[in-house]
């Protein structure tokens, strides 16, 4: 999941500008596997008396895009005003309607061209019956809300807190077997946990999350399968809760060991239950999230490479004089903090010292363009050139993500030793309770 942070809050440009911010921000701490092996007993139901939360939902913005797809159902579509007091159109089962703006303004139009009446957004669309409605190849369950932004369709989906969940658990802990069903769980609470503590957050703007990286992965009905939809209909209506309150609760794949606070990966203050927890399993000198794949890596950049990226990313997280950073002569870490990860790595060129603090370095060292760095525990190793300029950057690390709240993986390890998702939530989050949202 994502550095849980919030979207850009421009009114006049809110749908393109935080849509952007959403794809640009690709691996802000969300990083993730989705491709994990496993047995496949049966899963139990964990939580049989939990009941749903009712008159919850959720507004979940889908794209952005002067071309958004085409909208269809196997029901009707019906296409009403904002405040679904008066009908617009009504379309045949299985036709594809096409959404278009002219500024502010929003309508449908049928498969032989005729247009809705221009409405100012947005226009709601449902499906009689409620079936599922798509939008260009993806399934989605609730309804859709059209708006005209700036220069492009906005399209928000709108449906239960659980029914976003099923949509994110799939993608956020990939496709599982059913003896991970306890990870599985556990993050389910989690996602349901993030979507609780957003409704609303932002007045302005017309969605709660993103569907994105920004915030969870989302991907509709599309995404769901049978153990992540098991996991959240067993923990129905439960969160995370400190103190009595819902918490947001980060997660990312691979801790590497040990998770770190808030404080030591994003500028803000420490969370009582997000504090430093070891993965190591009791007794051994093995992580439980030593199963992952990118538990250790290497990432070696060349001088190429390394200018480019310094020359791209650099001025963006540390005062650049002319934003030209020149050529780098060293990359030394200055400082670690409790959990072992580089708390300010300084990057020495010939134009002067620039520091990077936390996350901001997986943004910097990364091929330009390129997946960013896995994560901030890592070692450094260089070799220079003749003329003092690096020739090779070179960083062997641990873990996969910002390392804050629950591991992943080290939650799928914990389940296959055989914990259950209260007793993994309680490991990651110290202090915290599970309980119904209400």
């Amino acid at each position: 999941m994502t550095r849980l942070t919030r979207g850009l809050r421009s009114a006049p440009s809110w749908p393109v500008a935080v849509f952007a911010g959403a794809v640009c921000a690709l691996g802000i701490g969300l990083a993730r596997s989705r491709a994990l092996t496993g047995a496949t007993p049966p899963m139990r139901d964990a939580v049989k008396s939990a009941r749903a939360v009712s008159g919850s939902s959720i507004r979940v913005l889908l794209s952005a895009s002067s071309s958004p797809g085409r909208i269809a159902s196997e029901g009707s579509l019906i296409v009403l005003e904002r405040d679904g007091s008066r009908l617009v159109a009504r379309s045949r089962p299985g036709e594809q309607w096409r959404p278009e703006r002219d500024g502010r303004n929003v309508r449908v139009v049928r498969p032989d061209g005729m247009p809705t009446v221009w409405t100012t957004g947005p226009i709601l669309v449902r499906s009689e019956g409620g079936a599922p409605i798509s939008v260009g190849a993806r399934s989605f369950r609730g309804e859709l809300l059209l708006y005209g932004g700036d220069t492009s369709v906005v399209v928000v989906n709108r449906l239960s807190i659980d029914d976003y969940v099923r949509g994110v658990v799939a993608l956020e802990i990939g496709r599982r077997p059913w003896s991970d069903s306890a990870a599985v769980q556990a993050q389910a609470v989690t996602a349901r946990s993030y979507a609780y503590t957003h409704l609303e957050s932002d007045v302005t703007r017309p969605y709660d999350v993103t569907s994105g990286v920004l915030d969870q992965v989302y991907g509709g009905l599309t995404a769901e399968n049978e153990v992540a939809n098991r996991a959240i209909e067993s923990t129905r209506g439960l969160v995370l809760k400190y103190a009595g309150r819902i918490v947001n609760a980060p997660y990312s794949s691979t801790c590497g060991g040990t998770t770190a606070a808030q404080s030591e990966i994003w500028r803000a203050g420490d969370e009582p239950y997000l504090v430093r927890v070891s993965d190591r399993v009791p007794g051994t000198d093995r992580f439980y999230c030593d199963i992952a794949p990118r538990y250790s890596w290497t990432r070696t950049l060349d001088s190429q490479t390394l200018n480019a990226a310094l020359a791209q990313y650099l001025s963006n997280y540390t005062n650049v004089p002319g934003r030209a950073p020149g050529r780098a002569r060293n990359v030394s870490v200055a400082s670690r903090t409790p959990s072992g990860r580089v708390a300010i790595l300084t990057v020495t060129t010939d134009r002067g010292n620039f520091s990077l603090r936390g996350n901001d370095m997986r943004y910097v060292l990364r091929e330009p363009r390129g997946e960013m760095l896995n994560s901030t525990y890592f070692s450094v190793e260089t070799s220079a050139n003749l003329d003092g300029t690096l020739e090779r950057l070179t960083l062997r690390g641990s873990g996969y993500g910002h390392g804050v709240g629950m591991c992943q993986w080290g939650a799928i390890g914990r389940a296959r030793a055989g914990q259950d998702f209260r007793t993994i939530l309680r490991s990651y989050y110290p202090g915290t309770t599970v309980g119904l949202a209400e």
